[in-house]
């Protein structure tokens, strides 16, 4: 009697579980079925005959190594050139005072409030004009650095104590030390979440890549996927088979970085 409320809870929380895997359940196993197995009725979960071949159509007829070898690079760059940025920039709110330093982050916490589909139309024009549209620069320099990258930089920034960076300064430590040797060892949580959503973003990323490249040698993975079926052409068992290798990367990096992640999440939840 007295653990029947922690049996129904757990019994609660396992069915919440199950339905959250269950598209991901249905993922999996349609990526070994046929298409027709996919819309069969009654439908089932396993596959009756598995097969592989939606995995070897998906690399012999479609270039889905190009695909997944863009996503990889552009998400990595624009990643790595993001979190370059907003920890730098973060710092220099955090630690240094300088003219228009609140009226700068008002404007920084004012763009966070524009949305992104009032950019597209001039973004597009200034690309064009400087000769950058269905190049890689086209994706990864507009995302260079964000609002929020820096936002979430500053808060965690500011905690760093002053008295930590005067120390590195008398050690003779320049400014570039500092924040390089000093103050992201010290953020390494906020970095971690910044990492995950900054890549995430960039590599779900469909809209611009869909508006700024032309050339299908430079497509990424969700301009791949949804190639994939159109008004002629529905071929899902691949859909399957290349969400779920799409999804790879996303879960590696989350695991490689879950202690940094929830760590920063945590901290940033409590933090005055």
């Amino acid at each position: 009697r007295r653990h029947a409320p922690m049996v129904v809870l757990h019994v609660v929380l396992a069915l919440f579980a199950f339905a959250t895997l269950l598209p991901m359940i249905w993922l999996v196993a349609s990526s070994f079925k046929g298409s027709s197995a996919i819309f069969a009725f009654p439908p089932s979960f396993l596959p009756r005959d598995a097969t592989i071949s939606n995995y070897a159509r998906l690399f012999s007829e479609v270039p889905f190594g190009r695909y997944f070898v863009n996503s990889v690079f552009l998400s990595t760059a624009a990643t790595l050139i993001s979190l370059f940025f907003s920890t730098l920039a973060g710092y220099g709110f955090a630690k240094y005072e300088f003219a228009g330093k609140r009226l700068l982050f008002t404007i920084l916490l004012a763009s966070m409030m524009v949305p992104f589909q009032v950019l597209l139309v001039p973004l597009f024009k200034l690309l064009k004009d400087i000769g950058w549209l269905d190049s890689y620069w086209g994706i990864i320099v507009p995302f260079m650095v964000g609002g929020f990258g820096i936002f979430l930089m500053r808060q965690f920034m500011t905690s760093v104590p002053n008295d930590l960076i005067d120390a590195a300064r008398i050690d003779g430590c320049n400014e570039f030390g500092i924040y390089w040797r000093v103050v992201l060892p010290v953020v390494k949580p906020a970095i971690g979440a910044l990492t995950i959503f900054v890549f995430l973003g960039q590599w779900n990323n469909y809209l611009w890549p869909l508006i700024v490249l032309r050339d299908e040698a430079k497509y990424t993975l969700p301009l791949g996927l949804a190639n994939l079926v159109g008004v002629y052409r529905q071929e899902y068992g691949m859909l399957m088979a290349g969400t779920l290798i799409a999804l790879v990367p996303i879960v590696t990096l989350f695991l490689a970085m879950q202690r940094e992640f929830v760590s920063g999440i945590t901290l940033g939840a409590v933090k005055e």
